[in-house]
């Protein structure tokens, strides 16, 4: 390995060592202080690094939350969620992404808690990142409920738009964090009350 090539490897591996404790920072401010608006201060101060780096790394707050939302998605399920949406049977589906999107949210149901309610509360502040995981989510319940009609798996008093909207409340963050905070329970009984409830909902007996 030339001396040249070995110096970009390092420098790559730095930068990519910064990022990583710039998003660390970030949970870590999100924890710490919920309700908070985010400083770049102190997450540049937890970092290491500077507020210019940020901005250089990022482009601004609004990429700084998007990049920590992408991330976040990223180590607690998004690849799983994936194989969830791509399965050739539309009941599979059902059962699969409702179950890996509850797991994901379930990964660090702590932070997941306070971006949904920074979307609530004061939208501005997470930079529309969680409002872009949630259309996400809304295109992901429609195409699914599309996928049950055109197979027609839905029962016959159910249509396509009922459906997406029971799925667009089974698979979203209030429903699970009321059984798992409210009511005590494991993800794994979270997870099949959600999916057993769908099925029996929405689906005709096969």
């Amino acid at each position: 390995m030339t001396k040249r090539k070995y110096d970009q490897e390092a420098r790559a591996e730095a930068a990519e060592q910064t990022r990583r404790r710039i998003l660390d920072a970030v949970a870590q401010q999100l924890r710490e202080a919920p309700t908070a608006p985010l400083s770049l201060d102190k997450v540049a101060k937890a970092a290491g690094t500077s507020r210019s780096t940020i901005y250089v790394d990022f482009g601004s707050r609004a990429g700084l939350f998007d990049a920590f939302v992408a991330d976040l998605s990223a180590r607690t399920g998004l690849p799983e969620l994936s194989a969830a949406v791509a399965a050739t049977d539309a009941r599979t589906h059902l059962r699969g992404a409702i179950a890996a999107a509850s797991r994901m949210m379930a990964g660090d149901l702590e932070i997941y808690r306070v971006l949904h309610a920074m979307d609530r509360l004061d939208p501005s502040s997470a930079a529309d990142a969680v409002r872009a995981m949630e259309e996400n989510r809304r295109g992901g319940v429609a195409y699914l409920a599309h996928r049950l009609a055109a197979d027609g798996a839905l029962r016959e008093d159910v249509t396509e738009e009922w459906a997406t909207d029971i799925l667009w409340t089974l698979s979203s963050f209030e429903s699970l964090d009321m059984l798992l905070t409210g009511r005590g329970l494991t993800v794994d009984e979270a997870v099949e009350r959600l999916t057993t409830t769908a099925e029996r909902t929405l689906l005709r007996p096969r």
